[in-house]
């Protein structure tokens, strides 16, 4: 088993993410504690800058040098370097460039719903898709950090990279992808707390090299938690578009995540009412399998109106692309995604 001068000098070489500095010269190695009977190594780094990608990419790499090396599990704390240390290393701080600080800002539209399993993720991959296909530069921000799905549902199988001090999106169909699965091994649960999400949440945002984008879509945690609430902060602006079903009682439920967005002055730009019907392919006849109404009166509470319905279909079945819940340019659902992007645009940009 590793001892504690054994990590340190395993340590001492890694750079400083923010600094680029070794640990050795910038004392960052705070304190190492070693329980031999498991195995487990914890250690304490300071370092320049907290909460940040290269702090998330520091991480993997001090997991992996120990585990390397005889630990089984590790334990990582991090702290802010003092400011005479940091100061003495890099004098000048780098401006923020950030999608949230820049001139020409893309149009924010977060997707809500009020509880789960209505389909909003898939609406926002759908929506993003559908502006794509209307020649918008689009990115994604799978904000549902408890339950993220959008990797999955967009077939991406690799892994964002950190460039310099960015992080940088996976690209999927021409649409640009964060999200919270990337940086969890084995669909390991999330056990944070609403801080420590707001800060991912706000690292999304500053952190990302999202380039030039004409919109830009999150993917809401169903209710009115905390994140939430940290979009509406980070977001005066935003935009939202609500998800239900046709059934009352989810209706009733999204109405609080539009009252929440008029109170703190987004603007609804309209209602989607998922799994409206079911169309039978032998007679052509719909079903309202999970009843009717549910859109029309969220939007009559809400004051907006039904952007559109989609029914209940899978995407149709293609070999060589594996992109399981994005539906196709051709698609009934499609085409109804294409009618309600075009809306949006037509709200925002006319």
């Amino acid at each position: 088993m590793l001892t504690k001068e054994e990590v340190i000098e395993l340590l001492n070489p890694v750079k400083d993410p923010f600094l680029h500095t070794s640990f050795e010269e910038t004392g960052g190695i705070v304190d190492v504690t070693i329980r031999e009977e498991k195995k487990h190594v914890s250690v304490k780094l300071s370092i320049g800058k907290i909460n940040t990608a290269e702090q998330m990419q520091l991480q993997q790499e001090v997991v992996a040098i120990l585990k390397r090396n005889g630990a089984r599990t590790v334990g990582l704390r991090f702290e802010q370097l003092p400011d005479e240390v940091i100061q003495k290393i890099q004098p000048s701080m780098e401006e923020d460039t950030s999608i949230l600080s820049g001139d020409k800002q893309p149009h924010f539209i977060a997707v809500a719903s009020g509880k789960g399993g209505v389909g909003k993720s898939t609406v926002t991959v759908n929506l993003a898709m559908a502006l794509m296909r209307l020649g918008k530069k689009v990115g994604i921000i799978d904000a549902d950090i408890y339950g993220f799905s959008v990797p999955d549902m967009m077939g991406v199988e690799e892994r964002p990279v950190v460039r310099g001090e960015k992080i940088i999106p996976v690209e999927r169909f021409g649409v640009k992808l964060i999200s919270m699965g990337f940086f969890v091994e084995d669909n390991s649960p999330i056990i944070w707390r609403g801080p420590m999400l707001g800060k991912m949440l706000n690292n999304f945002f500053r952190e990302v090299e999202w380039g030039d984008l004409d919109y830009l879509l999150l993917d809401l945690p169903p209710g009115t938690g905390d994140i939430a609430m940290d979009v509406h902060e980070l977001l005066p602006t935003c935009n939202e578009v609500i998800v239900t079903t046709p059934h009352p009682t989810a209706a009733f439920v999204a109405a609080r995540a539009g009252q929440m967005a008029l109170k703190t002055d987004h603007t609804i730009l309209g209602v989607v009412e998922n799994m409206s019907y079911f169309e039978s392919e032998t007679t052509g006849e719909k079903e309202y399998v999970f009843g009717r109404g549910g859109g029309d009166k969220l939007a009559e509470v809400l004051k907006t109106k039904v952007l559109g319905r989609l029914s209940l279909q899978q995407p149709y079945e293609e070999e060589d692309i594996f992109a399981p819940s994005i539906y196709q340019e051709d698609h009934p659902n499609g085409q109804e995604y294409h009618r309600i992007a075009s809306k949006i645009v037509a709200q925002l940009e006319e």
